[in-house]
């Protein structure tokens, strides 16, 4: 692939998902309160999660009209006369989003192709609506998670927006923003808000939401698996929490797992918060959704790492929509990825 036509694609990807990040955060201060989160209420995070993929289709289109787009969303439940104001607030923050100037001009360079005026209803439901491919086994194609991690959004916690680029079912361009995580682990009082990146053979890098300039990450360099600690899903549905502590001890590991929310756990082990991720199976018949991991692989797999199944197969993207040929997650640094898999192995079988 030419290196510029990566430069641009990555360039793109980057803008895209910050203008998302920086709506998702704009919704979360103004439209979650106390009520949505007791009440379970999950009109802010829908509206966000639809404003996100409306703005990056709307600009990976304007750029890439030939590659193909897997959302997770589509406007259908956007059309009854019953959702008309959850339809005009998303199509007013999307034309608001439109209109805000990036604080970096490089930032906001690519949005020149869609322009700054407002955009009617119809076209921000078309954009969404744009996610529906099916087919990822040839040519170029776009992966997105517009807000991942439901709950930590609601919770204020970890989220993420996820932008993966396949090259013939193979993720190779991966652009992730945590507009909750800390720009500095070991600081955690001081700014907020990261964009990771990686392009197959060029590594991982991060970078805050104010300044472009690119920092090299790499994954936590340790041998010594038992001063390792895990990374692990917040909710206990989505992995099988109790294994992993069997897991744990067959590796003696004695740290306290680090729980968040989203795919934000794959940019905390590529710049070495972390070490371990583990997304083990509660169900025999769930399948991995492509979205929920397209761009962390990449994110790994350049700071060193490597990404399988929990029976150390490879992920397989080239399926369509789903990893259905794959169970479960596991990543961590490629040099200590087979005994890990070997003690995830051992842990399911007692």
């Amino acid at each position: 692939m030419p290196k510029n036509l990566q430069e641009k694609e990555l360039k793109v990807a980057i803008a895209a998902v910050l203008k998302a990040c920086r709506v998702a955060r704009s919704v979360q201060q103004r439209l979650i309160s106390e009520d949505s989160v007791s009440k379970s209420d999950k009109s802010p995070v829908t509206v966000a999660d639809y404003t996100a993929q409306a703005l990056i289709s709307k600009l990976i289109f304007a750029h890439f009209p030939d590659y193909a787009l897997i959302g997770e969303e589509d406007s259908g439940d956007l059309k009854s006369e019953a959702q008309r104001p959850l339809r005009e607030k998303i199509v007013s923050l999307a034309n608001e989003a439109l209109a805000q100037k990036a604080q970096v001009e490089s930032d906001e360079e690519p949005w020149s192709v869609v322009g700054s005026e407002a955009q009617s209803e119809e076209s921000w439901l078309a954009a969404i609506d744009k996610g529906d491919a099916t087919s990822t086994a040839k040519g170029k194609v776009w992966a997105l998670d517009p807000i991942d991690g439901t709950k930590g959004f609601l919770r204020k916690g970890q989220y993420a927006v996820c932008l993966a680029l396949l090259q013939d079912g193979v993720p190779v361009l991966g652009v992730m923003g945590c507009p909750n995580l800390p720009v500095n682990f070991q600081q955690r009082e001081g700014e907020s808000g990261v964009i990771m990146s990686a392009i197959t053979g060029q590594g991982s890098f991060q970078r805050s939401f104010s300044d472009a300039t690119q920092q090299s990450i790499k994954m936590s360099d340790i041998t010594d698996l038992s001063q390792a600690s895990f990374c692990e899903s917040v909710e206990a549905g989505h992995s099988d929490q109790s294994t992993n502590s069997k897991i744990a001890s067959l590796l003696g590991i004695t740290k306290e797992p680090v729980r968040m929310d989203s795919q934000a756990k794959y940019c905390s082990i590529s710049r070495g918060d972390g070490q371990v991720y583990l997304r083990l199976p509660v169900s025999k018949t769930y399948q991995e959704k492509i979205w929920d991991h397209a761009s962390g692989v990449v994110l790994v797999q350049e700071a060193g790492g490597k990404v399988t199944d929990v029976n150390g197969k490879d992920l397989d993207f080239a399926l369509g929509r789903t990893l259905s040929g794959n169970s479960g997650i596991v990543a961590a640094r490629k040099e200590v990825h087979d005994t890990v898999i070997a003690a995830v192995k051992k842990a399911r079988e007692t």
